[in-house]
């Protein structure tokens, strides 16, 4: 017979195994495991160059501002690859996308590794390269989010999504803590180098992945006509919009990376290691929280779950701002934002990629992807202007607040957002 201990440690290992991701896309989808190993790497090398961004524009200008201003740079190109490219993904093989989507990358990265191995180049060049680097990874995440749901059965999104949270975030601490290293002890064209290499990691997965011509009962409109269907898609579907004002409070508000060059030299007195240390904090939270997703699918009031995940983001943000020169308690309060950030975006992908149909998923998803990654430019901006203004730390906890009281307002003034329920259909009301 069994004892009493033996039971307790039997159902607290079946806990333990309720929190772990769930891994069964991994073992069971060849192509999704090509394409979440290729990514791996290749975003890897993509945060290697974002981290050697931020550091050259600071180095070459000093000032918060111009760092800031990386993200109006790369907003006009994140704007222009939805309305014309986004429509694309519904028209042709996402497999042939996914690999021109990364030779793009590729050369506008060269563009930078040219630029520092100049030496000191003008910020017109740089500027140039971030904005080249923004329109096509805008694209080819847009095109890659698109393909994940007809990568996995149905009932394996969720943990798909999950799954990819963790490769990419994995993505984000490691790669910022080589980008410290190589730009400390090598110099940015090395940082820049590694990423032109490591696209070949998803090149290669792309050409092995089987063909995915698009699934359509129509042929859709191109260009921004195409587009704008997407937008009509969401037309009084409001807790569909909700996802991505949730999304845009937390990232034009509480997103915080332009300070982190300026917040490692003068609060933290370090370098491009400090810096990269601050990136990967944020990310190492987010791994911790998505390792631990196991109980996603059993949440039901997923809108609910959105909006306390970026409310938790928000607090951490502050505390982020209150926590002085103490780097610990700093790289702390980063990664506990970093884990409520991976919540909310495994619900908010869940949302959309269930109640989205094929044929218009690739428009979307580039909707989608240009709230994600359009928020935090806005939120560079953003930052980067208060702190001009006043001083980074006041930047940073004004920002943590307003996004708190965003949350609470939104929760508020579209009350079917946090009562949504997972087995509702988003019809429009």
């Amino acid at each position: 017979m069994h004892s009493e201990g033996d039971e307790r440690r039997t159902g607290l290992r079946a806990r333990v195994r309720g929190l772990a991701v769930d891994i069964t896309p991994l073992r069971s989808s060849r192509d999704f495991r090509l394409l979440w190993t290729g990514e791996l790497i290749s975003e890897t090398g993509s945060q290697i160059t974002l981290v050697a961004l931020y550091v050259q524009v600071y180095e070459l200008t000093g000032s918060v501002a111009a760092v800031g201003a990386i993200g109006i740079v790369q907003l006009l190109p994140l704007v222009l690859s939805s309305l014309f490219l986004g429509p694309v993904i519904d028209r042709h093989d996402r497999r042939r996308l996914l690999i021109l989507s990364q030779c793009g990358q590729a050369f506008a990265s060269i563009l930078l590794l040219a630029g520092a191995w100049w030496g000191d180049p003008p910020l017109a060049v740089v500027y140039l390269g971030a904005a080249l680097v923004a329109g096509f990874s805008g694209f080819a995440l847009a095109n890659r989010s698109a393909m994940t749901p007809n990568l996995v059965p149905a009932q394996q999104l969720s943990a798909a999504l999950a799954l990819n949270q963790v490769m990419w975030n994995t993505s984000f601490i490691v790669g910022p803590l080589l980008a410290g290293v190589l730009i400390d002890r090598v110099g940015l064209t090395w940082a820049y180098g590694v990423d032109v290499a490591s696209f070949v990691a998803t090149i290669v997965a792309g050409v092995m992945l089987a063909p995915m011509p698009p699934k359509r009962e129509y042929e859709p409109a191109t260009g921004p006509r195409g587009a704008l269907e997407g937008f009509r898609y969401l037309r009084g579907r409001r807790v569909l919009q909700s996802t991505f004002i949730v999304d845009l409070i937390a990232m034009v508000f509480g997103m915080p990376r332009a300070l982190f060059p300026t917040l490692a030299d003068e609060r933290f007195h370090g370098g491009a290691g400090t810096v990269g240390l601050l990136f990967s904090a944020v990310s190492l939270g987010a791994v911790v929280g998505a390792l631990t997703t196991g109980w996603v699918t059993r949440i039901e009031r997923q809108g609910l779950a959105v909006l306390v995940a970026v409310f938790v983001w928000g607090v951490a943000i502050t505390a982020f701002g209150f926590s002085g020169s103490a780097l610990a308690v700093a790289l702390g309060c980063l990664a506990a934002a970093g884990a409520a950030d991976v919540v909310s975006a495994v619900f908010r992908s869940t949302i959309l990629q269930r109640t989205v149909p094929d044929d218009l998923r690739g428009r979307m998803s580039a909707v989608h992807i240009l709230v994600v990654t359009g928020g935090p430019r806005l939120g560079d901006f953003e930052a980067g202007l208060v702190a001009a203004a006043t001083s980074s730390t006041f930047s940073v906890v004004s920002g943590g607040l307003a996004c708190m009281i965003g949350v609470l307002v939104l929760a508020v003034t579209v009350p079917e957002f946090p009562r949504y329920h997972d087995r509702a259909y988003l019809e429009p009301t």
